[in-house]
């Protein structure tokens, strides 16, 4: 189900899903799924086209809405930044807002909640003073030294992961045009129909992609709606914040194994002493911010990354190709020969990088008696879905765990009895499957980059012009 409308039209409005027109007021409720995020943010960016050419900047609300924002920052060739938003709750009841704040000293009173609760001006300004020091934090947690964009005179455009009860989603509104925004566009993968009156009033436009009568959950409405980590945040603003919908020195890549055409990204540093192969887990894609944020860490250390799409568009659509080890595991292997048979790429020493499913890519391959790989890295991953291959794997292995995924540490420590190879089984304490807590994205990250670092870093005096293009 598609909605775009104005404020004006919150009334009268109509949606399409397969061609087929379906009226409101009928109370039809439609089963959309996002596979996660991106798949999410995708989505929604088709239904923000008629914003290109405008002065646009695209506002994540944190931390779930900005891996969707990116992706709608991306198709609009648009700015990306988050929007800060704390509520000001009352002293003896916070989850009642009397108000909210925002960057830029903005600052928005109810003033019928604090008569109701009879809050006094300073305990009023003692909220405000406790929310503003998170809010500061949070605004150089990150984006660290760079600016926030300005929206004077731009269209904000406000985007989340879905939208519950709308009460944040108003607050972000209000602060984008304190702010300085000419137009506030709200938008979001999902929302509530009994939501849409209230945000029209304060929306000079709302997007969705469906609107349910009934929204017990946004996470329903996903299969992958896992935390995003503050890492993903950062990562995700450091490739957008201030224009850029391409990372630097990234380059598309147009890559055929076996008569399949695939899609990658190819990131080059300046002095390459290794490349390093990712396959993504099951739902995701190269653009999963996970593996993004690890890819820019190992970057920033000197080594090539290619991210690539497993599979292409209409095998997706099976669900049983993304649990197809063999072959998700020969595509990496064919991948990974291409990029051996590029003369910039020929000389590095190659390690692969899996995560979930694609973990089981990565051993399987590895496992290719020709294919020369120097390391392999699990992250949160089934690499007992590689089979007996397992033993015949050369490359030293890290398996990277989370403490609280229980199950998957247990196939991990039977991998780990099982290889013949170098290999160390890293557990993150306190970790989940996707590693969304603070500081443990970063901790997987770390401890990948040292493995390679170890296991594949050279003399980069060898190959002077790396780092001018592939």
């Amino acid at each position: 189900m598609t909605l775009v409308l104005s404020a004006r039209e919150v009334g009268r409005w109509v949606s399409c899903l397969n061609g087929r027109i379906l009226e409101a007021s009928k109370g039809q409720v439609i089963d959309v799924v996002f596979i996660d995020r991106v798949d999410a943010g995708r989505q929604l960016a088709t239904r923000l086209q008629h914003l290109r050419g405008e002065k646009v900047v695209v506002l994540g609300l944190p931390r779930g809405g900005v891996p969707v924002a990116a992706e709608v920052a991306r198709a609009l060739d648009a700015p990306l930044d988050v929007i800060l938003v704390r509520k000001v709750g009352v002293p003896f009841h916070p989850e009642v807002g009397m108000g909210a704040i925002g960057e830029g000293g903005v600052r928005i009173a109810n003033d019928e909640v604090i008569r109701a609760a009879r809050v006094t001006t300073g305990e009023f300004l003692a909220v405000e003073e406790r929310e503003r020091r998170e809010l500061e934090r949070r605004a150089a947690l990150y984006r660290g030294d760079r600016p926030r964009v300005s929206l004077v005179d731009r269209t904000a455009v406000l985007v989340d992961d879905g939208i519950a009860t709308g009460s944040t989603a108003r607050a972000a509104c209000q602060v984008a045009r304190e702010l300085g925004a000419r137009r506030v566009v709200l938008a979001a993968p999902i929302a509530p129909r009994r939501a849409l009156d209230e945000l029209g009033q304060i929306a000079d436009e709302m997007v969705f992609v469906d609107t349910p009568v009934q929204l017990q959950a946004v996470g329903q409405w996903y299969r992958d709606f896992s935390a995003t980590s503050d890492a993903e945040v950062i990562a995700l603003l450091r490739r957008s914040l201030g224009g850029g919908t391409t990372p630097r020195n990234t380059t598309p890549v147009d890559l055929v194994v076996d008569g399949t055409h695939l899609v990658g990204d190819l990131t080059v540093p300046e002095r390459a002493m290794g490349l390093v192969v990712f396959a993504h887990g099951s739902g995701s894609s190269r653009r999963s911010p996970r593996n993004q944020y690890v890819a820019e860490v190992l970057n920033d250390a000197g080594f090539t990354t290619l991210l690539f799409d497993l599979l292409t568009s209409a095998e997706e659509e099976n669900r049983a190709n993304v649990f197809d080890i063999r072959l998700l595991g020969s595509r990496l292997a064919g991948v990974t020969r291409w990029a051996r048979s590029q003369p910039r790429l020929r000389d590095l020493p190659i390690g692969l990088f899996g995560a979930s499913t694609g973990a089981g890519a990565a051993l399987w391959a590895a496992a290719e008696p020709d294919l020369p790989v120097a390391a392999v890295v699990s992250r949160g991953g089934r690499p007992d879905l590689a089979g007996r291959r397992v033993e015949s794997v050369r490359a030293p292995t890290l398996l990277i765990v989370g403490e609280r995924d229980e199950i998957v540490i247990a196939l991990n420590e039977r991998v780990a009895r099982e290889l013949r190879c170098e290999h160390r089984l890293v557990i993150v304490r306190g970790a989940t499957h996707v590693f969304p807590e603070r500081g443990a994205l970063e901790t997987v990250a770390r401890v990948a980059r040292d493995w390679f670092v170890e296991h594949l870093a050279r003399d980069t005096t060898m190959a002077p012009e790396l780092g001018r293009g592939a």
